[in-house]
């Protein structure tokens, strides 16, 4: 977490960083409904918890931060290539919001 935070100021702060623009609310509910549709189907404490912080995560950043802990999820559920495919599909609803060098496929 600590390291996640040093990097986000360190990009914002740094010299040539590219300007990014803050989602309106309706941009951020819909990052919000896709992130929790790519683990709908996942159960248990750990998705649970996953979707508590993704329902109260409050910027675009924090939610692609949180595309981790749902690959990992469903991974362990479904499978590796099912997870790839769920979070790269995610990239369309964060693209302008997150720094483009963060947005990156899965493969």
């Amino acid at each position: 977490m600590i390291a996640s935070l040093a990097r986000f100021f360190r990009a914002s702060l740094g010299p040539g960083t590219s300007r990014r623009r803050q989602p309106s609310l309706h941009e951020l509910q819909n990052m919000r409904a896709a992130l929790l549709a790519c683990v709908v189907d996942c159960e248990g404490a750990v998705a649970q918890h996953l979707r508590h912080k993704i329902k109260h995560a409050h910027t675009g950043q924090e939610l692609w931060l949180l595309r981790n802990d749902a690959y990992q999820l469903i991974s362990q559920r479904h499978s590796q290539t099912l997870a790839a495919e769920r979070i790269n599909a995610l990239l369309r609803h964060f693209e302008g919001f997150v720094e483009a060098r963060l947005l990156v496929r899965i493969k």
